[in-house]
């Protein structure tokens, strides 16, 4: 058993409560359950339980055994002076505060006989068995509303959670809404294989260096290429010769110090994703655009954004994957794909925060109906809801599925789940 599930049992009075008693036999009446608390601190917060014929305001601690309130050294931490009564799965030991009422001990509430069979069998099988998901066999037994409601609300949750992430780079960057998303958007040009160098290269090569050369196309590449630790072999064709020229200007110019080039990863990649197009295509869109993140605020359609990045490549890399080796002619433009991920990742992520940071829904609104407007990602955790007959249509979908998959379904916290608290009542 889990502490979680005495908080489901409370929360949603799935317990017997009739004829309350502690384990020292006063008797118990719940007023108020209390709200849970999902930071530091006791586990509901402002209940109100009259406990013989003392009426009682403040905290409720659970534990599976009374001896977990010594075990979590609860005794040292005054967040807890004020919890009322201690309900426990077992009481193994009496648990006891100083400066309290009668040889200072807490009222324990034990549950061990008062939960219903059934629900505890439930709660059994989900934490216990072996499936993709614990509820496999009972998942589509959810009526339909209960899910999309659900989903919903893990869509927000997992915006909140990739908006923690934002919120701690927008700090580092003094607040800078461009430098925080050009690091980002660099980022999400490196997909997932290449994601971390291209984070470094951006954090080493700051947005506004770029800003002073964005009308020279061969100087931003300079700058990408040389940051990125490509410029540093001897190269057979003149345009990276050139590229390494630029760079040793620019490079004392803006006092800059390369990434490590060993961090770039060629392996098991198509082509067009080698890191050297990626960063043909970024040159091409820091060329093309400035005040990017000031242009998303005011684009309210799929088609506008994918327009905004319907870039290709410079000319040479028109001929070339990488340095020094020729290929057939590719234009090699950003695909509908990589926008759409773009969008999910890094656009929509942002909007919701930008709407969140300065009170306008407007801009979260507009965050949840870009994932609605674009098509899903395609991983093997998706794949593992396809194969279980689940068909997502949008991103709104598989973000959602995502989240419950690895939040939930993975770390059993089914009795935190929405669809598990459906199959347990």
């Amino acid at each position: 058993m889990q502490e979680n599930f005495l908080h489901y049992l409370w929360r949603t009075r799935r317990f017997d409560t009739t004829d309350l008693k502690t384990t020292t036999n006063q008797s118990i009446d719940i007023l108020n359950f209390g709200e849970l608390n999902t930071h530091a601190g006791p586990d509901f917060l402002n209940a109100t339980i009259r406990i013989d014929d003392m009426t009682w305001a403040g905290n409720v601690e659970m534990h599976l055994k009374s001896s977990d309130w010594l075990q979590h050294n609860h005794q040292a931490d005054n967040a807890y002076a004020n919890v009322i009564l201690h309900v426990v799965f077992e009481e193994d030991m009496p648990i006891s505060i100083e400066k309290r009422g009668e040889n200072g001990i807490i009222p324990c509430l034990e549950l061990k006989k008062r939960i219903p069979e059934g629900i505890y069998q439930t709660y059994w099988s989900l934490l216990h068995n072996e499936h993709w998901i614990p509820c496999q066999h009972h998942f589509f037994k959810v009526p339909d509303l209960t899910k999309t409601m659900w989903f919903e609300r893990l869509l927000v949750e997992r915006l909140e959670q990739k908006t923690t992430i934002i919120a701690d780079a927008f700090d580092r960057n003094n607040h800078d809404w461009e430098e925080t998303f050009y690091q980002f958007i660099t980022r999400n040009f490196g997909v997932k294989v290449n994601a971390e160098p291209m984070e470094w290269l951006a954090r080493s090569l700051p947005h506004i260096v770029l800003a002073k050369h964005k009308n020279n196309l061969l100087q931003i590449e300079a700058l990408l290429y040389g940051q990125a630790g490509m410029l540093e072999a001897e190269f057979k064709d003149d345009y990276p010769r050139l590229l390494q020229k630029e760079y040793a200007f620019l490079r004392h110019k803006h006092q800059l110090t390369p990434i490590n080039s060993a961090a770039w990863k060629y392996a098991r990649m198509r082509p067009p994703s080698f890191p050297t197009i990626r960063l043909a295509q970024l040159a091409q869109l820091i060329h093309k655009s400035s005040h990017l993140f000031s242009k998303i605020l005011h684009i309210d359609t799929i088609k506008d954004i994918e327009e905004l990045f319907d870039v290709g490549v410079s000319h040479y890399w028109q001929n070339q994957y990488t340095f020094d080796t020729p290929s057939v002619f590719s234009p090699k433009f950003i695909g509908k794909n990589t926008i759409h991920l773009i969008v999910v990742n890094t656009i929509a992520p942002f909007l919701f925060f930008y709407g969140t940071l300065r009170k306008e829904e407007q801009y979260k609104d507009r965050a949840l109906r870009f994932l609605e407007m674009v098509q899903g990602e395609s991983n093997s955790i998706i794949d593992g809801w396809k194969s279980l007959g689940v068909t997502p249509k949008t991103a709104f979908d598989t973000q959602a599925l995502l989240q419950l998959k690895n939040e939930y379904c993975a770390k059993k916290r089914c009795v935190d789940c929405a669809i598990g608290g459906a199959i347990m009542r």
